[in-house]
């Protein structure tokens, strides 16, 4: 045989070796991703599905952040009433693919300042009841960042720097803390909210440009304060407002034209108040799909009632619980529902 032959001979069979541990290495690369990305955490269950996996942690026992068994592309991550206090940021380098990362209950008291920069594609943050007190400056700067949960945790304030400029969030809860009061500043940098909820605090005023940034709010909820009184002006530039939550306050009288540029609202709560009377015009065009609520108020059926009983005597397919709306007083119409009254029974003239 001549040397030429052997030695392509020999050049083959290497070439041959050299593509056979190629794909001896690529398959073991694919059998190391796929076990990796079907794998679940101690303590945990996971599903799986194109998108992504989901896993979901809620043993007691669970103490730290589930590193191990994670998989590389979970995608949605739930940590519920578990017993560990802290998260870093090497926690989260290892599911850079998340979207969805729920640490309800976990008794946090406090975050990394760069804790999002690692997880990109974050959309959804939920950090219901935990022990948060204070945050790092720009710890909300992550761009893709749309729906923030921050209720029942121990904040007495709401720091303006928390955010960017311009933020992206348009779901924003701090429903079940100690606020006093709402920066105007705060909500400046958060254009694009269409849901706020920021009921069961402790405000007691809303100065008038709060909600002057909040062009596209769809759903307000301040039940559950100390509100006494709101701005005419309020409301004013919330023009896409659905749907107002101002039950379980103090509120005593309300503004003439509180809602009058409030065209697209379904809803209103203002039960359990403080309210007498409402002044004339406020329910005035009213869309005919219009709910609310009024029960729980010290309604009282003299002649100022007049407004509220023609207004409900007109509209009581609008009132949910309408026999309910009852007269506080004076005495001889105590307990008696406000649409049931007559002109005569209320001296009116």
């Amino acid at each position: 045989m001549k040397k030429e032959n052997i030695d392509f001979s020999v050049c083959c069979a290497v070439k041959m070796k050299f593509s056979l541990v190629l794909t001896l290495m690529s398959l073991a690369e694919f059998d190391y991703q796929r076990r990796g990305a079907h794998s679940c955490p101690d303590l945990c269950s996971c599903s799986f599905s194109p998108s992504g996996a989901e896993v979901v942690c809620s043993q007691n026992s669970l103490r730290h952040f589930p590193v191990t068994g994670l998989p590389s592309n979970t995608s949605r991550l739930s940590i519920q009433s578990t017993n560990f206090s802290s998260i870093t940021v090497n926690n989260l380098r290892v599911v850079p693919l998340l979207n969805y990362l729920q640490l309800y209950h976990t008794n946090l008291e406090n975050l990394p300042s760069e804790l999002l920069g690692v997880v990109p594609h974050l959309n959804t943050l939920d950090l219901t009841g935990n022990q948060l007190a204070d945050l790092p400056t720009n710890i909300f700067s992550h761009p893709s960042l749309r729906s923030l949960v921050m209720k029942n945790n121990q904040f007495e304030k709401a720091d303006t720097a928390w955010f960017p400029d311009n933020s992206s969030l348009t779901w924003l809860d701090l429903a079940g803390n100690r606020l006093t009061c709402i920066p105007a500043t705060l909500l400046q940098r958060l254009p694009h909210l269409q849901n706020l909820d920021l009921s069961d605090n402790n405000l007691q005023d809303l100065q008038a440009d709060t909600l002057k940034n909040q062009r596209h709010l769809e759903t307000l909820n301040l039940a559950g304060n100390k509100l006494i009184s709101l701005q005419p002006t309020t409301f004013a530039h919330n023009l896409k407002l659905k749907q107002l939550f101002l039950q379980e306050n103090q509120l005593e009288e309300l503004p003439a034209t509180l809602l009058q540029d409030l065209q697209h609202l379904d809803l209103l709560l203002l039960n359990q108040n403080q309210l007498r009377h409402l002044p004339a015009g406020l329910l005035d065009g009213r869309k005919p799909s219009f709910q609310m609520i009024i029960t729980g108020n010290p309604w009282e059926c003299d002649v100022k009632i007049e407004y509220l009983w023609r207004w409900l005597t007109a509209h009581p397919q609008n009132v949910l619980f309408l026999q309910d709306v009852t007269c506080v007083g004076p005495k001889t119409l105590k307990h008696q529902p406000v649409v049931s009254l007559t002109e005569s029974l209320m001296s009116i003239k």
